[in-house]
């Protein structure tokens, strides 16, 4: 009876050991963290895989959780097209803000668009604006430095930069200031100052120094601040800049204002003044929406109003994405493909380019996807081979012969030679990249965000 009765204490013991150390190996942790891209934007939907065959999903801004982790665990994370770095991250504790950053793997013909904008590149550090043509465009130069780092490819971004940075005293700070909005393959300005354009300059530089954090270029975003700041008239909206007689363009351009008002940092006076100004001027209550010349009902809407608000202003009624169906059209393009997008304006005589790659990235932000994929694939059947450089595509200005916003006839090459800024917003839209990201962030008071009401 006595050795039965030890027998079952040291069962009971051995049970008790065992269940202590299967507590212990039990002790439960958690983990979080984040995907982002090369621009510190979330990726939605990258799965992250642990233990054998388990996983969880990044959610809209890339964030992901996981729980009950009891033991040494391997974490990785995969989605089409990307490659991650770290591979792997192993943890066995309690830990946050686990990061993983994803690069995109460029598709053959994304990989020939860039590499049309590579050979487009002059030894001074511009880009014409399309082939052959001589016409250097300012907007489209921040674009294209916006591309270049799209690859990480810095060095031609800054090439770019350092052209307009050699020139703050004698054209930016010179007379009424300012930069150019055109000037010739050399470099000569024709002198007609374009506050948009600058503007985008200034969201250039603000993406290149939120990726690198260099500080190379504060002065050369500083002048460009105060500069388009001084444009701002008693009513708070910006005018348009200055003729090459140096007169003053004494209307004010909506899509430019609110280029500047995202350009400039942070939530001012400035900004308050500006807002006042869309809201009394250029809001269209019953739309919605923006509106580009109020004098001129012709007129009174354009396209990257539609795109351009939304990407620029949290909480902008996403309506404006489909009112913007009054800008489609269906083409027959100059390859003899048929091609469905978006019109610079209603009179719908040509498919802009530039326009539906800015609608794609608009629908991407708002998680339209099936709409962003049509029209990027729409705008597939317009991609053309260049002319001057092997292995590199791009898209022309527009699909077929027409008008630009308003009356004007485009230019005779506008669909037949590759140009910048389709590709440049093709390019956006497939990498998820908002250049007006950065400039998002400005905590604008609830009661000064009129469109919301």
């Amino acid at each position: 009876m006595k050795f039965t009765l030890i027998k079952v204490f040291l069962i009971l013991l051995l049970v008790s050991c065992n269940q202590e150390v299967n507590s212990a190996d039990m002790l439960l942790y958690q983990v979080n963290g984040r995907v982002i891209d090369n621009f510190g934007v979330g990726i939605k939907g990258v799965k992250i895989n642990y233990n054998t065959n388990q996983s969880t999903i990044t959610n809209a801004q890339g964030y992901w959780e996981i729980s009950n982790l009891f033991e040494e665990t391997t974490i990785t994370s995969s989605v089409a097209d990307y490659t991650f770095f770290p591979s792997e991250i192993i943890v066995n504790n309690t830990a946050d803000n686990l990061m993983f950053k994803g690069s995109r793997i460029p598709t053959e013909s994304e990989e020939q668009i860039f590499n049309w904008f590579n050979n487009q590149q002059l030894p001074n550090g511009l880009l014409e604006s399309a082939e052959n043509s001589n016409y250097v465009s300012l907007y489209d130069n921040a674009l294209a430095a916006m591309v270049f780092m799209l690859k990480d490819d810095f060095e031609r971004a800054e090439n770019i930069f350092d052209f307009f940075n050699a020139r703050i005293t004698t054209e930016l700070t010179n007379g009424v200031g300012g930069f150019s909005q055109i000037r010739n393959s050399n470099g000569i300005p024709n002198n007609r100052r374009w506050m948009g354009d600058n503007a985008w300059l200034l969201i250039a530089l603000n993406n290149y120094k939120n990726r690198t954090g260099f500080t190379t270029y504060d002065n050369l975003a500083l002048e460009l601040s105060n500069w388009l700041q001084s444009l701002q008239d008693t009513d708070g909206g910006l005018f348009a800049g200055y003729y090459p007689s140096n007169n003053l363009i004494d209307f004010k351009v909506t899509e430019g204002n609110i280029d500047a008002f995202n350009a400039v940092e942070g939530f001012t006076t400035f900004h308050s003044e500006l807002l006042n100004f869309l809201k009394n001027d250029r809001w269209d209550t019953l739309d919605k929406n923006l509106i580009s010349w109020p004098t001129n009902p012709l007129y009174i809407n354009a396209l990257d109003l539609h795109s351009w608000s939304y990407s620029i202003f949290k909480n902008y009624p996403i309506s404006a994405q489909t009112t913007a169906d009054r800008f489609l059209t269906t083409q027959v393009a100059t390859n003899g493909l048929t091609i469905t997008g978006y019109c610079f304006d209603e009179d719908k005589d040509t498919v802009w380019l530039e326009g539906t790659g800015q609608m794609a990235l608009a629908f991407g932000i708002s998680e339209m996807q099936n709409e962003k994929n049509f029209y990027l694939n729409e705008m597939d059947k317009v991609i053309i081979e260049s002319s001057l450089y092997s292995n590199s595509k791009g898209f022309p200005y527009a699909s077929n012969p027409g008008t630009s916003y308003g009356s004007d006839l485009l230019w005779t090459t506008a669909d037949s030679e590759i140009a910048i800024s389709g590709g440049a917003w093709y390019l956006f839209a497939k990498y998820n990249f908002n250049p007006f990201a950065i400039g998002r962030e400005k905590n604008i008071p609830e009661n000064e965000m009129f469109w919301i009401y």
